[in-house]
């Protein structure tokens, strides 16, 4: 199956759950890459009231055939009520990034469940 990198943004109420929700979106292949950033501070509506928080940003390097399966995987195990999920298509990804990204996710053409890629010589993704 073919398809293109994507940045998806979801935040968290906490590091700990910031790390257990990235954690598992590598380990179930629906991410390559989660970069958690804390200190957000979220200014948002809800029930009526504008609300402000801080949370932790996720932001998850998938492919666009996961986006559907990563959102599930968010409704399901997120602890709000209506997590957020916006999915970005990028402009430019670098080859080599890319296809390891396409790969651990297993959405490059000729990669069923994925393989791990080489990471950068730095050992960042």
């Amino acid at each position: 199956m073919d398809s293109e990198p994507r940045v998806v943004l979801t935040t968290a109420p906490d590091m700990d759950t910031a790390r257990r929700l990235g954690r598992d979106l590598v380990e179930q292949r629906l991410a390559a890459c989660v970069q958690l950033v804390p200190g957000a501070v979220s200014l948002y509506s809800w029930e009526g009231k504008v609300q402000e928080e801080s949370e932790v940003l996720l932001l998850a390097k998938t492919a666009s055939a996961r986006v559907s399966a990563l959102e599930e995987f968010l409704t399901r195990e997120h602890p709000y009520e209506t997590p957020e999920c916006i999915a970005v298509a990028a402009d430019r990804v670098a080859p080599r990034y890319a296809a390891w990204l396409l790969d651990w996710v297993g959405t490059r053409d000729g990669c069923d469940q994925g393989v791990g890629g080489e990471r950068a010589k730095d050992g960042r993704a």
